[in-house]
């Protein structure tokens, strides 16, 4: 079973060494992770996908939580979210017959295309993992030259994670470094 986990976790260098070495040196295969900055300078949101029942996701929450530097965890697993991932894939383009043909798939697919070459298109497309595969699936038979994902991100649809930690939490960014000290 696929688990999408949030990790709010602070902003300082590091911190991605520390949680991707813990995962490593626990087993725990990781199948997709984004990282950035969130609507708080303090803080930056790292999203995982990581399969295993739920025994796996209750280890991998537990090891999170015990890092110093993750504020909060989120699983997503029985939350009502919005996730997307984005990717450029860059398709060979022999003609102006298959040109066109893309065209055609990338308005199906609600896609953009961001750059034209000589012989190839470099398309973006973001949406839900299942959108971005069947995208993938289509423009196959024209050749896919290269490709970049993101990795997912999600969010849920009810209080934001950032705004549960409060100025004078104990979980606070600036609470937890003045701890530390």
């Amino acid at each position: 079973m696929r688990h999408i986990l949030s990790a709010l976790v602070m902003n300082q260098p590091g911190v991605l060494a520390h949680i991707s070495g813990m995962m490593a040196s626990r087993a725990f295969n990781i199948d997709s992770l984004a990282v950035g900055p969130t609507e708080n300078p303090d803080f930056s949101r790292m999203t995982f996908v990581v399969n295993g029942g739920d025994r796996v996701l209750d280890q991998v929450r537990k090891q999170l939580e015990k890092i110093v530097t993750v504020v909060q965890v989120v699983d997503y697993m029985n939350e009502d979210y919005v996730e997307r991932d984005l990717m450029l894939i860059k398709v060979h383009t022999a003609s102006s017959e298959v040109r066109s043909q893309l065209k055609e798939l990338v308005d199906i697919f609600r896609a953009r295309i961001v750059d034209v070459g000589n012989e190839q298109l470099m398309i973006e497309i973001s949406g839900q993992e299942k959108k971005i595969e069947a995208f993938i699936d289509a423009v196959r038979p024209f050749g896919i030259l290269e490709m970049a994902r993101t990795g997912r991100i999600a969010l849920a649809r009810k209080a934001n994670m950032s705004a549960e930690v409060a100025v004078g939490d104990p979980t606070h960014a600036s609470d937890l470094t003045e701890q530390q000290a």
